[in-house]
């Protein structure tokens, strides 16, 4: 079983109650933190998981929480969960924030080991990943002392010397942190580029090269991947294709499922 993916059966909705949302194009109503959403069913399930884009919910299908939920439900609090134990919520909902950011930073440092030319930091990734994992073991009033913020600056250091290893082949342009809103990259030579937390929403890469570009953070929310290549894009989650617009034509990591909506 692969921890680091997100199994909802083992989860008790925390993100349907824990995260809040601001009514928009990706939500159909405003939810404060804390508050369950009125679409959740009694056994945590979603009653219109299967009509959630119809539904003005488009949010809800590419949250991704890395398995932090399950690890939270099921191994922090040991099975039980905020209905039947209201207690637990002071806890339980604040502490998905730091779970998720670890399951995260696990995920990454699990693809960035896998990088062939990233072979000089390997080592170095896996002590982060064994001292990562570690802190998900941590009970929920250690969690919430945890200095998470600067855990992952640590950990992004290490990333980025990774990311600079496997593009060191053919190093791209620079849009680190750029806003690429609406941009142009129809049919662009992308490859070893550099995304990294970019603001690209709505951004038309139709047939671009991204190819070992880095797009770790990237917010691809609308962006066209139609006949893209990104096989093997460094970081690239399924949460960012989810958020995307693509077809049959787009080229991605065999670990990725292109999306039904597409």
């Amino acid at each position: 079983m692969d921890t680091l993916r997100a199994d909802c059966s083992q989860c008790f909705a925390l993100c349907c109650v824990a995260t809040a949302f601001a009514r928009s194009a990706e939500f159909a109503i405003d939810k404060p933190a804390g508050r369950p959403c009125p679409n959740l069913a009694t056994d945590f399930g979603c009653t219109i998981h299967d009509r959630l884009r119809a539904k003005g919910f488009a949010g809800c299908t590419v949250y991704d929480c890395f398995g932090a939920g399950q690890q939270l439900s099921q191994v922090t609090f040991g099975g039980r969960d905020w209905r039947t134990e209201p207690s637990l919520r002071e806890q339980m909902f604040p502490a998905l924030t730091v779970m998720r950011a670890l399951h995260e930073l696990l995920w990454y440092l699990r693809e960035a080991r896998g990088f062939p030319r990233a072979r000089p930091v390997h080592a170095e990734l896996a002590r982060a990943f064994e001292e990562t994992s570690a802190l998900t073991e941590l009970d929920a009033g250690k969690l919430l002392e945890l200095d998470v913020d600067g855990h992952r600056q640590r950990v992004n250091s290490l990333l980025l010397k990774a990311s600079e290893l496997a593009r060191a082949g053919g190093r791209g342009p620079d849009h680190r942190g750029a806003d690429l809103i609406g941009k142009r990259f129809r049919e662009a030579d992308l490859r070893g580029a550099s995304l990294r937390g970019a603001l690209a929403i709505g951004a038309d890469f139709t047939g671009a090269d991204l190819r070992a570009a880095d797009v770790i953070g990237a917010d691809l929310r609308g962006a066209n991947l139609s006949g893209a290549n990104l096989t093997t894009s460094l970081f690239l989650t399924q949460s960012q294709v989810d958020s995307a617009t693509g077809d049959a034509s787009t080229a991605l990591p065999e670990r990725l499922e292109k999306p039904a909506h597409w």
